[in-house]
């Protein structure tokens, strides 16, 4: 495939990236209008949030499996539409059980968009392009997550809930036919059978472990609950784990991990991952009940976030290409630390040019090293490979988000008692005091990645001519 080509499909790919991104948070703040259009409790209307990701979580590792037995092409077309048909009955839910059923099938279709998306750009891109290509795929996960209060809270305020799902269908409206004709067919000419006890035990884990996050991160209640279904989960997801360590044909090949480069990115990574997760689930709620801004005011605020993602990505690749992904990694994995101390220091009376700042400097780190951590896990990933490695990497990062959400709440959970005891008082000190001990992931996930060797990603970042790419079991 041309250049020009690839860049194509990897922008389609971004945009259903996109699509399923926004999904998983944007009705967190018309919770309250749904709630009444439907007739039950705002907390209630959260199940559809917690049925739509663990929906994400049971069938994402399945989709490696599909996009080699029935193609690249077909399984990413009929994502769309089974993704953007859902969509459209979410819109037209009448009642609550209508609404989770058809979130259900909307993970379903967004869990086979993300990883067979992936497949189809890595499979498709030369090594030498593939930081330009993962660069378009990285910026959904950057945007969505920042965006989806500001536009949950304007198309709630000024339209209907509704039309937080009918967005999707003109996108993906569009984005079919540009699927069915710039998406390459690719797939195993060996048609690999399923691996169905991996399929059920794996679901059966994840989806336990998803709904524990879930719960971790409401009202303190409910995390009795919560450490029953994470402790089940954790059990039933060893057993999976046992259980694709001895299959012949597993559904997640495992032994990838064995590939430095791309444990880096999916051992460190999950962490830094996990950090930069749990900031926009608690400043928008320092904005609103330690502040006294209002939701939208909040949601409008982080896109400052955004802007630092936007402003910073002309310079990534150049950034990668002189200092390479083990400098980067570290020093901004140590940078991002500081971002989230700067927000610590955020009060009520700090001007808004200042939380403004902050909150850019955030974004300008937070892009630079998800670019590197998802770059460097394909580096040395061989074709064969690619399939596997991006359905697992994709069940590590949905993992790894949740797992930042329920960070969160118990950071904020134990900063409570631990403000007054550091001197600290007011509105905000609870979410000073959380947002500081959070700083502790970027700095933790610095930890694997100092072992990488110093040229470690040199077959993406360097001329292809120069470069001799190492063995990956090396």
């Amino acid at each position: 495939m041309s250049e020009r080509g690839g860049r194509r499909l990897a922008l389609l790919v971004a945009g259903a990236f996109f699509m399923e991104n926004l999904d998983a948070t944007i009705i967190s703040t018309a919770a309250p209008d749904m709630a009444a259009s439907l007739g039950v409790r705002p907390v209630d209307v959260n199940l559809a949030m917690t049925a739509y990701l663990i929906a994400l979580a049971v069938f994402i590792p399945v989709s490696g499996w599909a996009a080699d037995r029935y193609g690249a092409r077909r399984v990413f077309a009929c994502a769309i539409v089974v993704f953007t048909v859902a969509s459209a009955l979410c819109a037209a839910a009448g009642g609550l059980p209508e609404l989770v059923a058809m979130r259900v099938l909307q993970g379903a279709g967004g869990a086979m968009m993300v990883p067979v998306g992936r497949l189809a750009v890595l499979r498709a891109t030369r090594k030498a392009d593939l930081l330009r290509a993962v660069a378009y795929l990285t910026w959904p996960g950057l945007l969505a997550p920042v965006l989806a209060p500001a536009l949950g809270g304007l198309l709630t305020t000024y339209a209907s809930w509704r039309w937080i799902f009918l967005i999707n269908v003109p996108l993906g409206v569009v984005a079919l036919p540009l699927a069915l004709r710039m998406v390459p067919d690719l797939r195993d000419a060996q048609r690999p059978a399923l691996d169905w006890a991996g399929f059920v035990l794996g679901g059966a884990g994840l989806g336990a472990v998803v709904y524990g996050l879930e719960l971790f991160g409401g009202p303190s209640a409910a995390w009795g609950a919560a450490a029953a279904w994470l402790g089940a989960g954790t059990v039933i997801c060893a057993l999976t784990v046992r259980h694709l360590l001895r299959s012949d044909r597993p559904l997640l090949d495992l032994s990838i991990m064995r590939v430095p480069t791309f444990r880096v990115s999916n051992a460190s990574g999950s962490l830094f991952r996990a950090a930069i997760s749990a900031v926009p689930f608690l400043l928008p709620l320092m904005f609103q009940e330690a502040f006294g801004w209002s939701a939208v005011t909040a949601g409008l605020v982080l896109i400052a976030v955004f802007a630092g993602n936007i402003a910073i990505k002309p310079l990534t690749t150049p950034m990668l290409r002189r200092f390479g992904f083990r400098t980067v990694i570290v020093v901004n994995g140590v940078a991002t630390a500081v971002t989230f101390v700067l927000c610590a220091l955020l009060g009520p009376h700090t001007p808004l040019i200042l939380v403004v700042c902050a909150l850019f400097a955030s974004g300008v780190c937070r892009s630079v090293s998800l670019s590197a951590y998802n770059t460097i896990g394909f580096a040395d990933i061989g074709p064969d490979r690619t399939s596997g490695a991006s359905a697992l990497t994709s069940t590590v990062q949905q993992l790894a988000t949740g797992l930042g959400i329920a960070l969160a709440a118990l950071a904020l959970r134990a900063a409570q008692p631990l403000a007054p005891l550091l001197g600290l008082g007011g509105p905000a000190a609870a979410y000073q005091v959380a947002l500081l001990l959070l700083a502790l992931l970027p700095l933790a996930a610095v930890a694997e990645a100092v072992r990488l060797r110093r040229d470690a990603g040199a077959v993406v970042t360097g001329p292809p001519s120069l470069i001799r790419p190492e063995r990956a079991d090396r």
